[in-house]
This record gives C-alpha cells, structure tokens and sequence, in this order.
C-alpha cells in the first residue's frame, strides 16, 4: 500500500477534513460567484467593466478591513462552529438573489453584504484549523487548506467558464447558493463546541465586553507588527496586491473586450492562474526547509509583478503561460505568510492575529483595485503600468524595511535559578525536602543553532 503524502494526513483527523470539505465546497462555489460578478459587470457596464469591477471588489475588501479584527476577536470567544454555520447561510441566501440583478448599484450592495459575513468566516476559519488538529498537524493542514484555496478560488473560474457557457452566466449564482448550503450542513455535524480557554485574566477582568474585543483587536495589530519577519511578509503582500489586482479587475476586459474572445476563453486564463497557484501551494512544503520563508515571499512579489509587464502585449496562449507564472507568485507571497503566523503566535492569540492580518493584507486591495480600476479605464496599458508601480513599491520595502537578521550558537549551559510552584509551574520533585516556595532548580541548556531577527540597541550590542 502506498504511502499517504505527508500533506493530506492531517485529513485522518475526522473533525478536519469535515471543516475541510466544508470549505473545498464554498470555495468552489466563490469561484462560480467571482466569475459570474465578472461576466455581470460587463454584460451591464461593458467597457467600463473594471470601473465596475474595481468598485465592487474595493467594497468586499473594507468590509473585510471593518470588520475581520472583530471577527477575529469574536472568534476567540464564541463558539466557532456557530459562527461558521451563521456565516454559510447568509451568504447562500445573498448568492440566491444576484441572478435577479439588473443595475450596477444592486451589485454593490449585494456584494458589500456578501463580504460582510465573509469578514467574519474567513478568521474563524483560520483560528479554527490550529484548534481541530492540534500542533503536530496545523502545519499541514493549513498548507492544504490554502492549497485548496488558491486552486478551487483561480481554477474555479475554468469550470465555471464552461458551466456559464451552458446555462448562462446568471444561473451560476445558484450553484454558488446550494455550496453554500451543503457547507452548512457539514459544519453543523463538527463537535458541539468549538471554543478556545480564554485567557484567565480576560475571564477575570470587569471591563465591559466591547472594551476586551477593542482590547483584542489592538492586540492582534500589536502582535502582527511586532514580529519583523511578518511585517515584512505583511508589506511584499501589498506589493502582490498591485498585480493581484490587475488580473482580477481588467483581465475580462482584456478578454472580451481587446481580444474579442468569449466568457469560456476569459475562464480558460483564470485557470492558468489557478493551475500556477496550485503547483506552488503543493510544492512550497518541500522547498521551504530549504529556502527561508522571507526569501520565498520577496521571490514570489518578483514573479507575480514581472509575469503582468507584457501582458498587454500578447495573445490567449501567452496570456495563459503569464497568469500561470503569476498564479505561482502569489502563493509564494501568501503561504509562507500565513505559516509565519501559525508557527511564530500563541494559539490563544490566533484569532486576534489572523482577524489583523486579514484587515490589513486586505487593505492592500483596498488601496490596489482603485489603482486597477483607473489604469483598466485609461486604455490597454493597465498591466504594463500596474507592473512598473509593483516594481517601484517592492524596490522601497526592500531597501528600507527588509528584516535583518542574525544567526548565532548557544552553547551548552547547566545552570541553577529560583523557581515557585504555581498553578501555571506544577511538577513533581523526588526530594521530600524541597518543601519552601521558591525554592533552586537546576537547569539544562542544550547547544543550539538558530537565527532570529536583530535589533541593535542597548540589549543586542555585538560586532559583524
């Protein structure tokens, strides 16, 4: 009998691969909903389809800038899976009516709505995968689920194409519905609870409970900036949003609109995109105890900014080759960056943190779809510019906020210290006579190598 991949063996724990499965079904249903708002806009607005297209997806990403530090916040509270079932069937009724759609601003609205109940499952989500599994397999598990992501969120859009061709481009926001639906269902048979232990001095503390989620989601900002590796991850995402955000807002233009190719052709190039982003996410496990995460990502801002430069310029067979190469980037850029915070956070901060990354990775695309939008109106040179922006704000994070870094050896080191049982240090002690409080320890350092981000102040002060 073969092996199981390393990959997929967090999917043995049974509560995993339901909330897996769960989402591989939404997901793919997102996709079918993406397109669909693509093929809308421009049947309603034409050549001005990225106007459209930009405006819309600039209202998804501040509802998810409002509200996701909450969400995050919220997470570590209450029962997750509650939120996650509230979450799936409000937007499988708000996919439900987007068919019956026949106005631009019904698109806003609906779209805003939409993304408000996505604000809150996507970090529930997140926090939730560390929860389920457990430490030995988060890593895993969190690689597949964003696997399944890049490939079902960008390959999607493929089938889709094919599906919309069929039966229509409106009738796919009902096949989105039914996902969400099936998803509901499925998260409704995880176990009965699913809650962290809260802090014990936030279960002691009299402040109001509006007061401990502001608490909460100051602290996840806190946490998320202090950590130099994941700022720096943080800001090369904002670089990956200036290309993300071109492909996802003038492609269909550049599609139907210069090309004068059809809806399938339009998904046949999201595809690529997708196939790109997949063949990074199941190889990025292998190659990462090689190459440091930072490296990977600045690597993957370089790949995802390039791959757009000639865009303009090329036909259908090109473009796919392009989108693919860039698909490959953007997952070098997101991956490591979520592993970063998986590995580098305590679980009982999680929520707090994965709530603050997802406003602020999303304020990225707040700030890139407006940009997109703009050039895709100016004419056919929205992917060349896009790329020269892209290329300017990766130049300025790299020389002026890259992490430095400092490996160094600790040696071996046996050393006596005071220690005091408490309810958070209990263990046993042979010695009957070791009754006082506090009472010396000894203690065992072994030799170890690692390497850390260096500051240089009045605590780190050593010579190169």
């Amino acid at each position: 009998m073969s092996q199981v991949p390393s990959s997929l063996r967090c999917l043995n724990n049974s509560t995993f691969a339901r909330l897996y499965t769960a989402q591989t079904i939404s997901l793919f249903g997102d996709a079918l909903t993406w397109l669909g708002l693509a093929l809308l806009a421009f049947e309603l607005a034409g050549k001005d389809s990225a106007v459209v297209l930009s405006v819309a997806l600039t209202l998804r990403v501040t509802a998810f800038v409002i509200l996701s530090p909450i969400a995050g916040a919220i997470a570590d509270r209450l029962d997750r899976k509650l939120i996650l079932v509230i979450t799936h069937t409000a937007r499988m009724l708000i996919v439900g009516t987007m068919p019956f759609v026949n106005a631009v601003w019904q698109i806003y609205v609906l779209v805003f709505a939409l993304n408000v109940f996505n604000a809150f499952f996507t970090p529930t989500y997140q926090a939730t995968i560390p929860l389920v599994t457990g430490k030995s397999e988060y890593a895993q598990a969190i690689a597949l689920s964003a696997a399944t992501y890049q490939l079902l969120g960008v390959l999607g859009p493929g089938i889709a194409g094919s599906v919309s061709a069929w039966i229509g481009a409106r009738q796919v926001f009902f096949l989105d519905a039914i996902s969400f639906a099936i998803a509901a269902i499925l998260i409704f048979t995880l176990p009965n609870q699913l809650r962290v232990e809260r802090n014990e001095n936030l279960e002691e503390s009299t402040k109001g409970e509006i007061s401990k989620i502001i608490s909460d989601v100051k602290e996840g900002t806190t946490r998320l900036f202090a950590n130099a590796f994941i700022r720096y991850a943080l800001l090369l995402q904002l670089v990956a949003s200036i290309a993300g955000a071109q492909i996802l807002v003038n492609t269909v233009g550049y599609i139907k609109g210069t090309l004068k190719l059809s809806s399938i052709e339009y998904g046949w190039v999201m595809a690529a995109f997708g196939i790109g982003a997949t063949i990074a996410a199941v190889t990025v496990g292998a190659i990462k105890e090689k190459w440091e995460r930072t490296v990977l990502i600045l690597f993957g801002a370089v790949v995802i900014t390039f791959a757009i430069l000639p865009a303009n310029y090329v036909g259908l067979v090109p473009l796919m080759l392009l989108w693919a190469i860039a698909g490959m980037g953007q997952v070098l850029v997101n991956l490591p960056t979520q592993t970063l915070i998986a590995d580098q956070i305590p679980s009982n901060f999680q929520g707090r943190v994965y709530g603050a990354h997802f406003a602020w990775s999303h304020l990225w695309w707040a700030v890139s779809y407006p940009i997109a939008g703009w050039l895709g109106s100016q004419g056919n040179t929205s992917f060349l510019y896009g790329s020269l922006i892209g290329f300017t704000l990766l130049t300025v994070v790299q020389v002026l906020l890259a992490p430095k870094t400092h490996e160094h050896q600790h040696e071996y080191l046996w050393h006596e210290h005071e220690h005091t049982h408490d309810q958070h240090h209990q263990h046993d002690h042979p010695e009957v006579i070791l009754l006082t409080e506090p009472h010396t320890h000894t203690h065992e350092h072994l030799q170890i190598n690692h390497r850390h981000a260096h500051y240089t102040d009045i605590h780190h002060l050593h010579s190169h």
